[in-house]
């Protein structure tokens, strides 16, 4: 089997740490690997949310970026911000290679598509709407995050064989 790896890590060290040109070096890269790649999952559209917007970049930029249980509390994530690009690749990819698993799951009243690319821990989510997915969040999971989705996608598959729809 041929080893395939997600595109290259955008890295703050590349700009000599000097974080208001990383972010605007990742938020193009965002802009064109991501928003405006014309990007589908199962032959629908995926859109972005931008409002609220913050620092002139939209919303669902900054939750890719950053980690935390609420929106005014979250803190930057370099390891979301370096793998910007990956966002774009793994979606392209989620229906061509095995390697990357797709399942639904439920959060509260909202219907999701979970792509998980386990090699590299890597996870895209997708709200499901009436003709469109939109974009939630891309992120590494930790060892224990990691866990819990090979368990979730483990029964979801299971569930989904005994009865009968694959």
């Amino acid at each position: 089997m041929v080893e395939i790896v997600l595109p290259n890590l955008i890295t703050l060290n590349e700009y000599g740490g000097d974080w208001p040109t990383y972010l605007e070096v990742i938020y193009t890269n965002y802009l064109t690997h991501v928003v405006n790649a014309n990007l589908y999952y199962n032959k629908w559209p995926i859109k972005f949310q931008f409002r609220p917007m913050h620092e002139g970049k939209g919303f669902a930029f900054w939750h890719t970026i950053s980690e935390g249980e609420k929106e005014v509390d979250r803190t930057i994530d370099f390891r979301r911000c370096e793998r910007i690009v990956s966002i774009g690749w793994l979606i392209t990819n989620a229906s061509i290679l095995d390697q990357i698993t797709a399942w639904e799951n439920k959060r509260g009243k909202n219907h999701h598509i979970v792509l998980f690319y386990e090699i590299e821990s890597y996870v895209v989510i997708l709200a499901k709407r009436n003709d469109y997915y939109l974009f939630k969040t891309a992120y590494v999971a930790t060892p224990q995050r990691k866990k819990q989705l090979i368990r979730e996608r483990n029964e979801y598959w299971n569930t989904k064989k005994t009865k009968g729809a694959y």
